[in-house]
């Protein structure tokens, strides 16, 4: 299993553009802190809360001064607040090296999306789709002209919790509250997880094979007790705590290695565990190449319908 040592391989990043989703806590924020050590040009971030983003980049003012460092409020699971969101970035950025959808909730109770879909499918899988369709121009132009550049999708082992059907089309536009039923205890919250989870690895896979020059990888960190565990029940914990963790400090290691490690040492449109090695994929519906092409589909269908509004 290759080791990772942030310091020692994180190259440097002069003049790269990098934005990252969800971080002003948690992984995304230690993924800015980490690689804005290493000097690239601009880091973006998005998230909800103003005050923390005001904190962090007081914190990388003094820590990385050469570093410019720009928050834009975005709520990831609307999607009128993705475009507001990414025309914002399109607005002061000439480039995108790295591209880390990073925001997200896990095994929370049933709810809808101000869009009408599943919470969590809006906010981990659906917001971010859109997010990419708006900035493919400028990916597609940087990986162009400086030779890569990367889409890191958060993703998860739960995956394997989503339904047996993999997505659940038909209901994506209600709460799915008895989706998966109680078994694992409680059912319903890691299912609609799994199946936001593997519809996050399926689109990198497929992301890749639609758009080969851009490189798209799906990572699972670990299993991190972050702030994502403060507000589950001990039932909702309880499939977790017989695995192994990561130390919270080490949580932003994969989806920095994943940005940032040589691009020949990676397979395009693969899915990573830590650290570094392809995940072997323990469920039909992630094996399911049709699969992905359907939710590659379904997902463009959406996408165009409310572009139109």
């Amino acid at each position: 299993m290759p080791s990772f040592a942030p310091a020692r391989d994180i190259p440097s990043l002069a003049g790269k553009v990098i934005l990252i989703t969800g971080g002003t806590a948690g992984l995304g924020q230690g993924s800015i802190t980490e690689l804005s050590k290493h000097s690239p040009t601009h880091i973006f971030f998005t998230g909800r809360n103003r005050k923390s983003a005001d904190s962090l980049i007081a914190e990388l003012n003094i820590s990385a001064p050469d570093v410019k460092i720009t928050f834009i409020p975005c709520d990831i699971s609307s999607l009128d607040s993705v475009r507001e969101a990414a025309a914002t970035f399109t607005a002061q950025a000439q480039r995108l090296d790295i591209l880390m959808l990073n925001a997200g909730i896990m095994a929370v109770d049933p709810n809808l999306s101000v869009d009408g879909y599943e919470i969590q499918f809006a906010t981990n899988y659906l917001g971010h789709t859109l997010l990419v369709r708006c900035l493919l121009p400028l990916l597609k132009k940087t990986a162009e002209q400086h030779g890569d550049a990367r889409i890191i999708n958060m993703t998860s082992t739960a995956y394997a919790q989503a339904p047996s059907n993999g997505v659940d089309f038909a209901t994506l536009k209600t709460t799915q509250a008895s989706l998966g039923g109680m078994i694992p205890i409680p059912g319903g919250k890691w299912s609609r997880y799994g199946q936001a989870k593997l519809a996050q690895m399926l689109y990198s896979q497929e992301l890749a094979k639609r758009y080969p020059v851009l490189t798209s990888l799906s990572v699972h960190p670990g299993v991190i007790r972050t702030a994502l565990f403060e507000h589950v029940s001990f039932l909702t914990k309880l499939p977790t705590m017989f695995m192994k963790t990561t130390p919270v400090e080490e949580g932003h290691y994969q989806q920095c290695w994943a940005a940032t490690c040589a691009k020949g040492g990676l397979q395009n449109g693969e899915y990573y565990e830590p650290m570094g090695v392809v995940g072997a994929r323990s469920t039909r519906a992630s094996k399911d190449a049709k699969l992905a092409a359907k939710l590659w589909e379904w997902t463009e269908k959406e996408l165009d319908a409310f572009e139109k509004k």
